[in-house]
């Protein structure tokens, strides 16, 4: 993304929207895809993992993965608002020295970030229009699995982006979504070695679940 796109970013998805999110997240939990996700991630092993968590809002599957007995975590989101916001949910819950905390963009902020046995990106591929860098940026951190929310490529999903995208350009808002061929994105993350385990459709939104070879086979 550049400049504008992350400024975009921040106005989108701002102080009220997180902690909106929050409090929705702490009354019912992950939405459906997120657990969906959370869920097919299991047979990687999560007790002990590592994590990256990008563009993850206001943490849910940080919080989960805590909870689950996950090891250390990063998270890198491009919005201050909802960093800070997960920031400080992981501190009520105990497990925020286990943390570490990247403002920012992802694929500028890669050479600062190791790699994790678990990567997600939850409607992250959705908000870049170069979806190329950002799969090779983030696959390429994958010890275990790699695990995606996007929208499908369908009549819904292209609706739905061009309403938003109306939107925001009637607010002036630099921020704008993309749907990017599900063919395509999954041929990228392959090219990282990583084999498609778990995929599944919900609404607008497709889960993938991508894992190394010698995970996928003791899974």
């Amino acid at each position: 993304m550049t400049c504008s796109r992350c400024q975009g970013i921040e106005d989108q998805f701002d102080a009220r929207t997180a902690r909106r999110q929050l409090r929705r997240y702490r009354r019912k939990g992950a939405v459906k895809t997120t657990r969906m996700l959370l869920d097919a991630l299991s047979e990687a092993g999560i007790r002990g993992a590592s994590f990256l968590d990008i563009g993850g809002g206001v943490g849910a599957i940080q919080h989960e993965l805590a909870d689950d007995g996950a090891g250390s975590g990063t998270s890198v989101d491009a919005s201050p608002a909802y960093l800070e916001t997960a920031k400080e949910e992981a501190q009520s819950r105990g497990y925020a020295d286990r943390m570490r905390y990247i403002a920012g963009d992802f694929v500028e902020a890669q050479a600062d970030v190791d790699a994790a046995d678990l990567v997600t990106l939850d409607r992250v591929v959705c908000c870049y229009s170069d979806m190329e860098a950002l799969v090779d940026a983030s696959a390429s951190r994958a010890r275990r699995a790699y695990g995606l929310v996007y929208p499908r490529d369908n009549i819904l999903a292209r609706a739905a982006i061009r309403v938003v995208n109306l939107v925001q350009l009637m607010r002036r808002c630099p921020f704008r979504a993309f749907i990017h061929p599900t063919e395509a994105v999954e041929a990228r993350v392959e090219q990282h070695g990583l084999i498609k385990t778990y995929h599944a459709n919900w609404t607008m939104w497709q889960v993938t679940v991508f894992m190394r070879p010698a995970t996928a086979a003791n899974s």
